[in-house]
């Protein structure tokens, strides 16, 4: 196995990446848990077909999937958008949320301490809107959105982007908003 590559069924947990967040963060995209891309990459939503960047890229006008991962960072960040997982680690045979056992939760009661100012969290999809109500109970927004990953086919790109778009308007990081 090389480095940086994720041990696979060997029973060994999988650990997931550290919070993008910034103290002025006012939106917090939560996935799941990385995907095998991902984690071997140790970037967000590296799969080159998940929709993520795509859909990114067209809401805050920049290129984003053709951009190197710290430019795509640091637009997100400079929209004051974060990003984190519901769990820390789990046990995983590929990449499919479905496939997840053991996992170990995030304490997302810190997303209070790390950002503030949060106006809403977006969960990416069904297994990251399973902590739903403990976002709530923070007093904080939270909305699920369809998941961005290859594997979520049952709602086209231009549906996905437009659900997008509502709530990323709604907390007023688009550009051309307050």
């Amino acid at each position: 196995m090389s480095p940086g590559t994720p041990p696979q069924g060997n029973g060994a947990p999988l650990t997931a990446m550290p919070p993008l967040l910034r103290h002025d963060s006012q939106v917090v995209i939560l996935g799941s848990f990385p995907g095998t891309a991902s984690l071997r990459a140790r970037e967000y939503y590296a799969h080159p077909r998940n929709q993520f960047w795509s859909i990114m890229g067209r809401l805050l006008q920049h290129p984003l999937p053709s951009q190197s991962y710290a430019e795509r960072t640091r637009c997100l960040l400079d929209h004051r958008i974060g990003l984190w997982d519901v769990y820390a680690s789990c046990l995983r045979h590929g990449s499919l949320d479905s496939a997840i056992r053991s996992p170990v939760l995030n304490d997302l009661n810190t997303l209070r301490v790390m950002a503030p100012d949060l106006r809403l969290v977006i969960h990416n999809g069904a297994e990251s809107a399973r902590r739903i109500g403990e976002i709530e109970q923070l007093g904080l927004p939270a909305v699920r959105l369809p998941s961005t990953s290859p594997a979520n086919a049952r709602i086209d790109v231009e549906s996905k982007l437009a659900l997008w778009r509502e709530a990323l308007a709604r907390a007023g990081v688009l550009p051309g908003r307050p």
